[in-house]
């Protein structure tokens, strides 16, 4: 891989994952400008799709130890 090949895993003959070299590192300057470039998050319209996503039974653990129960 350090002369920039892509390595395909298969099971069964069918790819299940991908390997390859790393991109190069970004400096701190870089990584700010990338930022900036990101498109703005609605809050709100992202919370309404979660809401919508998730029932309210998908909210609730099942963790003993949260509800007191131990």
């Amino acid at each position: 891989m350090e002369a920039g090949q892509t390595y395909h895993i298969t099971r069964n003959g069918v790819e299940v994952a991908e390997l390859h070299p790393l991109a190069p590192r970004c400096s701190a300057e870089e990584l700010v400008a990338r930022h900036r470039r990101l498109p703005r998050v609605d809050h709100a319209r992202l919370r309404a799709d979660t809401d919508k996503f998730f029932s309210e039974q998908d909210l609730v653990s099942d963790d003993a130890w949260q509800h007191g129960s131990a």
